[in-house]
């Protein structure tokens, strides 16, 4: 019998605070507890910082320059397969709550139901624009204000979405638990907190009042003493209209912290309904962020950057067919499609030469591996593509704008000293340019993303003249089909509607 898969996504979780599963610290019980008998995969990477193209390699295992999609306003195309398209060609009932910022027409990518609509856009309206180099788009770029404005409310926007993505998947499972459909299924399950702003309820803002992390390791530096990008994310952010106080970055930790402790919550709660309907044995749960949050390090936030802290994710697989335990050799998010397909037996065959990433499975029976980890990044706060490999111990930045990074990581964790010029180091840097520069063409990386920009530009402005007809997604719920009608039969309807039976 083929597993269920039960898939939990959370938006901008730094994974340095899962350095084995979550930090001893963090205040989060049931990802402790599921940590205890996953995989874990300590140096789990991004495919790109961003939401939108972060996810879209999440879910076809492809990165950023083969998806297309550059940035949170550019289309994902229905052409390209996704691990819930291979899991419903096999048989698999696949659903969808809560976010993975879709933008384009096609809202479901291979899900046969989605139960939420996005909290973001669905349209090209938040495309960048490398032919203004510098310009702030004021009305949907981040600025300092998530810092400033960081505290204490029972409710807010991302708060009504949350709970309501749990609410729905809690009631999805209780559905499928009933056997009325004898498919299996994957249920996506995705939340946006802990991403910015930085705002918490209270329950668990006080569960953080001594927490001794409030402070970043490492503070911020003078402006001139930035890599180029960090100065362009400053600049991006807006940084010179807010003063940022050490107390506005403690209030921010602090409530990013609690919000961990609120998806803890809510994560749960699905297990707890897994374990009462008797589907926690056969069904394969994979915990996982799109990216991180720099969350001050460095005086530097959010993420759109290739530091540990932005680019770094929580990765554990735990069910049936998965060993426990810690793994440390690098990987990607781009992984996790051929992982799941090798999982539950499913066949990629048609289209495997064309996919990027590699199944996980070896590595949790001891195999190492070898091949680098690659991430991309082409959005708001880059004047042009940049490209990064994580090859063992050793993280390697390259961007046609801006001088060659090196990272030892083992030695250096925090990327405080670039040995890009060390002469010491030049034949590992010489190797490392070898492989990115076979890997990307980043003229022709360029040329290709600012011909998207251009033309999402244009059509966008089209589309706002005249009668506006959105892509959001309108989740469709049959009333009809709903609780007890009159085409029913009433005896056959509560009996059906309850599990377990009998008891």
């Amino acid at each position: 019998m083929k597993p269920n898969i039960l898939i939990v996504m959370v938006d901008q979780l730094n994974g340095t605070f899962f350095p084995d599963g979550p930090a001893d610290w963090l205040q989060t019980p049931n990802l402790r507890k599921l940590a205890e008998r996953s995989a874990r995969f300590q140096n789990c990477y991004t495919a790109s910082p961003l939401c939108a193209p972060g996810r879209a390699s999440f879910m076809s295992g492809l990165l950023p320059s083969r998806t297309r999609v550059y940035d949170n306003a550019a289309e994902f195309a229905s052409d390209i397969p996704t691990y819930a398209h291979h899991l419903r060609r096999a048989g698999y009932y696949t659903c969808l709550s809560g976010k993975m910022h879709f933008v384009g027409p096609d809202q479901l990518h291979g899900f046969e139901e989605r139960l939420t609509t996005d909290i973001y856009p669905a349209d090209f309206g938040w495309t960048p624009d490398y032919r203004k180099p510098g310009e702030r788009i004021d009305w949907w770029y981040h600025n300092m204000g998530s810092v400033t404005g960081a505290g204490v409310a029972e409710i807010t926007n991302q708060m009504e979405y949350d709970d309501e993505v749990a609410a729905l998947a809690v009631q999805k499972l209780y559905q499928l638990s009933r056997g009325e459909d004898d498919r299996p299924w994957c249920l996506t399950t995705s939340f946006t907190h802990p991403h910015d702003p930085y705002v918490a309820r209270r329950e668990f803002w006080d569960l953080y009042a001594d927490c001794a992390h409030l402070d970043p390791t490492e503070g911020p530096y003078d402006f001139a003493d930035y890599d180029a990008h960090s100065q362009r994310l400053m600049l991006a952010n807006d940084y010179t209209k807010f003063d940022i106080t050490d107390e506005d970055v403690r209030r921010s930790r602090r409530a990013y912290f609690a919000n961990i402790s609120y998806l803890d919550q809510k994560i749960g709660q699905l297990l707890k309904v897994l374990e009462d309907t008797r589907q926690a044995d056969n069904t394969v749960i994979l915990f996982v962020s799109d990216h991180g949050d720099m969350l001050g390090e460095k005086g530097l936030w959010f993420k759109m950057s290739f530091y540990d802290g932005s680019a770094r994710v929580p990765l554990m697989i735990a069910g049936p067919g998965i060993t426990p335990g810690l793994i440390t050799d690098p990987v990607s998010t781009i992984d996790v499609t051929p992982t799941l397909a090798d999982l539950v037996g499913v066949s990629m065959s048609d289209i495997e030469p064309w996919v990027e990433g590699e199944s996980l499975l070896p590595l949790t029976s001891g195999t190492e591996r070898t091949s680098p980890v690659a991430m991309e990044y082409a959005a708001e706060g880059s004047y042009t593509p940049l490209v990064s490999l994580r090859y063992g111990k050793w993280k390697y930045n390259r961007c046609m704008l801006d001088p060659d990074q090196l990272f030892d990581l083992d030695a250096d964790p925090l990327e405080q000293t670039n040995l890009a010029d060390d002469p010491a180091r030049q034949g590992t840097v010489n190797s490392l340019r070898a492989k990115s520069e076979t890997r990307w063409d980043l003229d022709a990386f360029d040329a290709a993303v600012r011909e998207s920009q251009a033309r999402r530009w244009v059509v966008y402005e089209a589309l706002r003249n005249g009668d506006y007809y959105p892509w959001d997604y309108q989740p469709l719920q049959k009333a009809s089909e709903r609780y007890m009608r009159n085409h029913m039969d009433l005896n056959i309807l509560e009996d059906s509607k309850r599990y377990p039976r009998g008891e």
